[in-house]
């Protein structure tokens, strides 16, 4: 399964799978994006990312951490 922008959850849980020893509230915005755009599973297209995805992902990683 590809995940896109609109799995909030899957990418958390993927990049809690990838950076266990990262603190996902202390993650900027440029370093979620792009460790979002290199996770294996993702294929979507970046200009379709805007600051709420990425708010929405950093707040499941944050509850699933």
């Amino acid at each position: 399964m590809k995940l896109k922008w609109t799995d909030s959850l899957d990418i958390a849980l993927e990049l809690l799978e990838a950076y266990p020893e990262v603190e996902p509230e202390a993650v900027r915005f440029t370093d979620l994006f792009n460790w979002i755009m290199a996770l294996d599973a993702f294929d979507d297209d970046p200009r379709h990312c805007n600051e709420r995805i990425l708010e929405a992902v950093q707040k499941c990683w944050i509850e699933e951490k």
